[in-house]
Parts: structure tokens; sequence; C-alpha cells
């Protein structure tokens, strides 16, 4: 799975960034709760791309420790150990835009960790 190449357009207006360009992916928006945190996982059958959509998120990638900022872009690829947890000081929850490419289907989680049992 190649990483999407991300283009921002200006505009007079302002601009846009485009994520994917006619090609099947989903979509969603990731909330994690204050004093929280998503399993640690990877997927066989997709790579992901997430984008901040707040300050505070901590996303853990292969063992590295990552702060992103609001709008910075993470690629996460097929196999890559993953997880995004949201520190109990964080005064709000905060909130990841993941961009799914490849076959997406909520089995294909491989949980390493769990903090509510799950497998």
């Amino acid at each position: 799975m190649l990483r999407p190449a991300t283009s921002h357009t200006d505009k007079p207006w302002g601009g846009f960034s485009q994520y994917v360009l006619n090609t099947p992916c989903t979509v969603k928006i990731l909330l994690c709760n204050p004093g929280q945190q998503l399993s640690l996982q990877k997927h066989a059958q997709r790579g992901e791309l997430w984008v901040a959509l707040d300050d505070g998120a901590v996303v853990e990638l292969d063992g590295q420790v990552i702060t992103p900022d609001r709008g910075a872009e993470i690629w996460i690829p097929t196999g890559a150990t993953h997880r995004l947890s949201c520190p109990s000081s964080h005064p709000r929850p905060v909130r990841i835009m993941e961009i799914s490419l490849g076959h997406f289907d909520e089995n294909d989680i491989e949980r390493l960790e769990d903090v509510y049992g799950r497998r």
C-alpha cells in the first residue's frame, strides 16, 4: 500500500487539501475521550492516513510516540502497530480523521494490547 499524496491548492478565497481522488476508501472521525486510549493494533489489509483535527492527541506508531499539531498528517502503513490516546489532563476529547485505503473490514483489527479486554 503506497502512501496517498496529499495535495494542497490555493484559491483566491483560501484553499483546500485533497487527501484522495477517485480512490476507494473509508473515512471516519475517531473521538478519544480524556484518559482513554484505543487498543494497540495493526491491520493486514489496509493502511491509514490520520489527520489530527485537534491539538492534544497522542499517537503511538511502531514504538514511537507522536504528539501531532492540529492539521498534521500521520501515515500508518499496512502492518504497523498504532494507537491513539488522549491524556487525562486534556480538557476535552481529541479527534482524528482516519482515511483507510485498502480493503476495509472492522475484523481486520489485530489487537496487541487493550485496556477494555477486547480481543
